[in-house]
């Protein structure tokens, strides 16, 4: 593959008969992210109750350290990294794909109802059936409520075709419900499973480990692979339903297989950790201030959620007087982020 167009804006790559066209601008912001989220998650991996160095962790990392350093590293905090790193990743990817589908930078699987319809399936699984928190039938509990309460809103909000600003107001109802639903289930529990369902619902990384982890990844590679073959179809559904069509767009099986796909990255991330919340909100909104594009992109979208989700959990644990759940933090930033979006939106229709 070689470059063969360089402009100021864009640049093509062709190989024989594939090309790929992107921008610079996007480009040199997705490998300066990444290299921001690989500085912060050296710096978790660095600290702790036994301090390493960077030096140090990078050869546990390499394989040219043994003994309680490698131990530290491998087994006691690079599972929580990767995790927060893959995790935010998902999260920011869902995000955009439905801030995609409904051109509105509010509609998210948290404000919609899916992170809701997932923390109530992943309820069900550990108060009803007494399954552990973050176990694998916990994620499939969570994937099976968060596509429930995707149908549900999906079924209510369609009116020949699909209207971003009614699929809110469906999904902040749904939402409403199923959360009740949740604080019923746990008021009905016993006392020791109401609250290990409490801080699971918290959103934390604390009880993830390399059992969690490795499942959960798996499901995010999986659906990243398959998004590659969505993309196009995600493009041209943002210049509307018609649009789409007249480009060979089968539009309501792209958009259905989208939104599966939206469901399965917010349901795995929360049957694992519990509902992080407000990472699907904010990461595609700021991937595309800085990036400067038309659309949602996923790929920055992507990186934007890790960093905040890595940061984040850096944050909980190391610069608050406690070792809070990383869900706290998300919330407070998130929602700070989201009280700026609703001013500057009021502010630019007037």
């Amino acid at each position: 593959m070689s470059p063969v167009d360089f402009g100021s804006r864009t640049a093509v790559l062709r190989h024989g008969r594939f090309s790929v066209r992107f921008r610079m601008r996007t480009a040199l912001m997705c490998a300066a992210l990444a290299l921001a989220t690989v500085t912060v998650a050296i710096l978790a991996l660095c600290l702790g109750d036994l301090p390493l160095s960077p030096v140090d962790v990078v050869a546990a990392l390499l394989g040219s350290q043994e003994g309680i350093g490698h131990l530290v590293v491998f087994e006691w905090r690079l599972p929580r990294v990767l995790s927060a790193v893959v995790f935010g990743a998902a999260l920011g990817v869902s995000g955009a794909i439905f801030q995609s589908l409904t051109r509105n930078p509010l509609a998210s699987p948290d404000v919609i109802g899916l992170s809701a319809g997932s923390y109530a399936g992943g309820l069900v699984m550990i108060i009803v059936f007494g399954v552990g928190a973050g176990s694998v039938p916990v994620a499939g509990g969570a994937i099976i409520g968060g596509l429930l309460a995707a149908a549900a809103v999906y079924l209510l909000a369609y009116r020949n075709g699909m209207h971003g600003f009614l699929l809110i107001v469906v999904g902040i109802g749904v939402s409403a419900m199923l959360e009740a639903l949740g604080v019923y289930l746990i008021l009905r529990a016993k006392l020791e499973v109401a609250m290990v369902a409490s801080v699971w619902g918290m959103g934390s990384l604390n009880p993830v480990g390399w059992a969690q982890f490795v499942p959960a990844f798996a499901v995010v590679a999986i659906v990243f692979l398959g998004l590659g073959f969505l993309v196009r179809p995600m493009r041209q559904l943002e210049l509307g339903d018609d649009a789409a069509r007249s480009l060979g767009s089968r539009v309501e099986p792209a958009r259905l297989w989208l939104v599966v796909c939206a469901v399965a990255l917010t349901a795995v991330v929360t049957g694992a950790a519990g509902p992080i919340a407000f990472i699907s909100l904010a990461a595609p909104q700021i991937a595309q201030r800085l990036t400067r594009t038309a659309g949602i992109a996923l790929a920055p979208s992507a990186l934007i959620g890790a960093l905040v989700l890595t940061a984040s959990d850096v944050v909980a644990q190391y610069a608050l007087p406690d070792n809070l759940p990383v869900g706290l933090v998300t919330v407070v930033v998130g929602g700070g982020y989201l009280v700026w979006l609703l001013i500057h939106e009021v502010r630019r229709r007037r």
